[in-house]
């Protein structure tokens, strides 16, 4: 089945509910207020659909001028629009808003009726119908075909269906394998049932029993239910008019403007990097102006920062910065709205290029920003891993970054990976620029660090990552994929890197041995041997280090080295004590090492720290093993 939104556009009074009344049978003003003044206040809907397809769902939105953000949260989804001019008026100002709201939202296709056509004489029916042919030259309705009709008696309704069927099977339909997005247009209760959203499905499909996330709020919750124009289906798909019920959810919670998405793919936003128009004849908007945002369903004040110029004039582009004074949920490809702050009124729009922008400086320029705008969704695709720089971009998000169907964004990456400009590492996505600037910058680190530290074996593997602001899983397969570093325990150094001590370094390690091995149960502290020896703390440190590595001396704490063939013997002493005795004081201890308190208490932990001894209060006793 195809299925097709199309929208009602036109002037307060000119009869759009009235003809959706009379194609299919439902009156799409559903509030009271609607029916006892006879306009259109807020979203109405309904479906026209044939045996076989396609399946139009119809969004009948108000046209008065105080409404036109009823009508902007209506427009959103449109594939088609059915823009409706009455013979009686004519083209009126609601009428002009709309076609330029259609258009700076990127709708391809529709028609036009002229309706009320029983009011008026043959005569001035073809006038207006020709001054509706001039008013729509240059516009996506340019050579639509108009059709006079009357709602009242009936007059060209079914010609008008037939003109409606054939654009909707000629329209491009939703992509149903992007990734499922509805942007809620209405928010209610049921008994019996709970919270129930309404929308349009944007892209992808959502089963009943699927995790769901609306965001911008971050609520989780499950879909219990899900209908279309009032009939229970188990898939919504793209294209269709969805009815969600939602598992858990407080009506309160939700709000016009809230998105409904599969889970871990797609995130609010609070900036859009976006390519702006302003209308022709608009005022001139100025650098940091601000004005309201209308994206999908929701609306928010955004100040506008202009990246290539100080002020952008009526009828012309440029890049720029929405900053949002409430969070959006968008993706690269979204079509928005602004309007002035006051008077309230019409001035542009736009396409978001990337909805998580980095924070740009002046020298970068907007090279990245003129391939979202017309590159192909490969060179998007790597341009957008490129600038997440070393956090690089897991597979998930890049659906729910760009509008686009998951086949062809697999595609996309497929040949990117084949032709070398991206590497994967565990489901997420690293340039491969990105990658040889961190190679060579690692490689550098740890060339300086052993200059520095001749007598360490490596860097440790935290301090280094710390300094390259990577998350640590990432850092993991960077590393092991770089050439020239390698990763030994906790420590990373140049592949061939071996500690090498100078004649100077090799007496020093010869007296330390010397001093440790006179000193026994009593050794000087590291402190004691850098100032007899002359050297800094940290020096005697490192070379305490290769000494314990080659199994010279036995690490107590970082301040006491014990020489290793006295290891043996304190064990001895110990086990021999707990064989005549279940515990053991420090003073005890002490005695039987003839050291004194300072060595005893040092001591002491690193038998608990080995599983030796076991403290008990103020006393040892033995591990049984």
């Amino acid at each position: 089945m195809r299925y097709i939104i199309m929208g009602t556009a036109g002037h307060i009074d000119h009869g759009k509910s009235a003809i959706v009344k009379a194609l299919t049978g439902t009156d799409p003003d559903r509030l009271k207020e609607e029916k006892a003044r006879g306009i259109t206040i807020d979203l109405g809907f309904a479906e026209l659909s044939w045996p076989g397809g396609p399946d139009v769902g119809i969004v009948d939105v108000p046209g008065h001028e105080r409404l036109i953000k009823n009508m902007l949260a209506g427009a959103g989804g449109l594939d088609i629009v059915l823009f409706v001019i009455a013979a009686d008026e004519g083209i009126m100002p609601q009428s002009r808003e709309h076609l330029a709201i259609c258009n700076l939202l990127d709708i391809q296709t529709g028609l036009i009726a002229v309706t009320k056509s029983d009011l008026v004489e043959p005569d001035w029916l073809e006038l207006v119908m020709e001054e509706v042919r001039d008013f729509v030259k240059g516009s996506f309705l340019e050579g639509a075909d108009i059709v006079a009709v009357s709602s009242k008696t009936g007059e060209n309704i079914e010609n008008l269906k037939e003109k409606i069927k054939g654009l909707a099977l000629g329209a491009e339909p939703k992509r149903s394998n992007g990734m499922f997005r509805l942007p809620m247009d209405r928010v209610f209760t049921l008994k019996g049932f709970g919270t129930v959203v309404t929308g349009t499905a944007l892209s992808g499909r959502l089963n009943v029993d699927d995790k769901v996330e609306i965001q911008p709020s971050g609520i989780k919750s499950r879909v219990r239910g899900l209908q279309s124009h009032g009939k229970s289906i188990r898939t919504a798909l793209a294209g269709q008019r969805v009815a969600v019920n939602l598992q858990g959810v407080e009506k309160d919670d939700l709000h016009r403007g809230d998105v409904v998405v599969l889970p871990d793919r797609i995130y609010p936003t609070r900036s859009l990097d976006a390519a702006i128009e302003l209308l022709k004849g608009a005022p001139e908007v100025k650098n940091r102006s601000q004005a309201h945002l209308h994206i999908g369903t929701s609306e928010s004040v955004a100040r506008i920062i202009l990246y290539d110029s100080d002020a952008i004039k009526g009828g012309q582009k440029g890049f720029c910065q929405l900053r949002l004074e409430f969070p959006v949920t968008a993706m690269s490809g979204d079509r928005f709205v602004i309007r002035r702050l006051s008077p309230v009124k019409t001035i542009g729009g736009g396409a978001v290029l990337d909805p998580h922008p980095y924070r740009r400086r002046k020298k970068d320029g907007v090279d990245d920003l003129r391939v979202y705008d017309q590159g192909s969704v490969k060179d998007k695709i790597s341009v957008k891993i490129r600038k997440t720089g070393a956090k690089g971009m897991a597979l998930k998000l890049i659906e729910g970054w760009i509008d686009e169907q998951k086949d062809e964004i697999n595609r996309c990456i497929e040949e990117l990976k084949k032709e070398g400009r991206i590497i994967l590492f565990d489901n997420v996505l690293l340039h491969s620029d990105t990658f040889n600037v961190l190679g060579d910058k690692i490689l550098g680190m740890l060339s300086k660090y052993h200059k520095e530290n001749p007598l360490e074996a490596g860097m440790p593997k935290e301090v280094l990552r710390r300094r390259l602001r990577m998350e640590n899983r990432m850092f993991m397969a960077v590393i092991s994929r770089i050439r020239g570093a390698v990763m030994t325990g906790d420590l990373v150094h140049l592949e061939g890197f071996k500690v090498a001590l100078s004649g100077a370094d090799e007496e020093t390690k010869e007296r330390i041995v010397d001093m440790l091995r006179k000193g026994g149960f009593r050794p000087p502290f590291k402190e004691e041997i850098a100032k007899e020896l002359s050297r800094s703390p940290r020096e005697i440190g490192d070379i305490l280090k290769i000494l314990s590595k080659e199994g010279h001396v036995e690490r107590i704490n970082d301040s006491v080295y014990l020489i290793r063939e006295l290891v043996d013997p304190l064990l001895s002493k110990v086990r021999g004590f707990f064989a005549r005795k279940g515990e053991m004081t420090v003073a005890e201890f002490r005695d039987l090492l003839d050291t004194s308190r300072k060595y005893a208490l040092p001591f002491l932990e690193y038998l608990d720290t080995n599983k030796v001894t076991i403290r008990v209060g103020e006393v040892r006793k033995m591990v049984k093993k």
